[in-house]
């Protein structure tokens, strides 16, 4: 089986979760270079339009490395100190995706795995709220490594981090991984939405949650092979021949 370069398998990404409504005109993944120093992501532009050639490469302080004078996402360092911060994360999804979004601003609802897909949310922690740093007058945007260190520290060992007012991000050992707890971290808000309007749900207990990530991880690659061909006109083929 070939092994699909990054810069592929992020505008296979960035195009996946768009087709989701994981995100729209905002929102961005990114992965891990091979050798751990550097990552790569898509210069600002909406996901559902990023191609290959889009893709750019960038130190862990956020600056470009192949190309000085693209464009950038604000909040590439999101990225960049969760992945100074955690060595175990090899890509990262940012989301403003709606459904999430009520659980960032209510402080007193926690999100919690609800189904048996979304075992890695155990132990989500509550939301990060950029105002107890720079106070109430930011645009609540992650635009500098300062606070993307202080996000970083928030998200801690967990899978996915809230932001009040904002979304949430989500990481993972894979590129696949990453995108299938940005999809699930938004369908488990919806169910657990609708549970909480019905009563008092029954959530996954901690022991239920570990066991059922144990198995999920094992089947990345049917939801990955069947989100990518749902994509229009965009295949490993197409890519390549773009690059």
């Amino acid at each position: 089986m070939s092994v699909v370069p990054p810069v592929i398998k992020i505008a296979q990404a960035s195009r996946i979760l768009a087709s989701l409504a994981i995100v729209d005109a905002f929102g961005h993944v990114s992965c891990r270079s091979d050798g751990g120093a550097t990552f790569f992501m898509s210069r600002s532009l909406a996901p559902e339009l990023v191609q290959p050639s889009d893709v750019v490469e960038l130190d862990l302080s956020g600056e470009c490395q192949s190309y000085p004078e693209a464009r950038l996402f604000l909040e590439r360092f999101i990225h960049s100190e969760i992945y100074r911060a955690r060595p175990d994360v090899a890509a990262i999804v940012h989301s403003h995706c709606q459904s999430v979004l009520p659980f960032t601003v209510v402080p007193t609802v926690r999100v919690r795995p609800i189904f048996h897909i979304c075992g890695f949310l155990a132990g989500t922690p509550g939301p990060f709220d950029i105002a107890d740093h720079v106070g109430r007058s930011s645009d609540l945007l992650v635009r500098t490594a300062a606070l993307g260190k202080r996000l970083a520290e928030h998200l801690g060992n967990h899978s996915v981090v809230l932001m009040r007012g904002h979304g949430f991000t989500a990481v993972g050992q894979s590129i696949e991984e990453a995108v299938f707890r940005a999809v699930y971290t938004a369908r488990n808000c919806e169910v657990q939405s609708a549970a909480m309007g019905l009563g008092d749900p029954v959530f996954l207990s901690d022991e239920e949650a570990k066991a059922c990530d144990s198995t999920t991880r094992s089947q990345l690659d049917r939801a990955w092979a069947l989100w990518l061909r749902r994509i229009p006109n965009f295949d490993e083929k197409t890519t390549r021949e773009n690059l």
